[in-house]
């Protein structure tokens, strides 16, 4: 086996396009990441987590929107932040749990999750 030797230019063309092709591929075929909005809080229940938004920011965001609300469990980073209070900006993502025809107990829908914090 003999010992193939590239000009430094093309060696180099061949990683760029490899490098290239890579970022357009993943691009391409990477799932879609979720979108961080601004909504304000309609309510929060500290006892249960139980969070709802409003505003034009729900809209596209994933889980069911009843009466205008996007309502789900409220998670995040234990002792960051302040506690949401009914008014306040709350940046967000959500993600609903479960598929179309799963449901809750007593036939509730799909648990809704939403992750994030108030805007300050």
């Amino acid at each position: 086996m003999g010992n193939v030797n590239l000009p430094t230019p093309v060696a180099l063309a061949g990683g760029a396009i490899c490098v290239l092709g890579g970022y357009l591929l993943g691009a391409v075929l990477a799932p879609d990441t979720a979108t961080r909005t601004t909504a304000e809080v309609a309510s929060y229940d500290p006892a249960t987590s139980r969070l709802c938004l409003r505003g034009s920011g729900i809209d596209g965001q994933e889980g069911a929107v009843v009466d205008g609300r996007l309502c789900g469990t409220w998670r995040r980073t234990q002792g960051t932040g302040d506690t949401p209070q009914k008014g306040d900006e709350f940046r967000f993502v959500s993600v609903a749990a479960g598929g179309a025809d799963a449901s809750g107990p007593d036939g509730e829908a799909p648990a809704t999750v939403i992750y994030g914090d108030v805007v300050r």
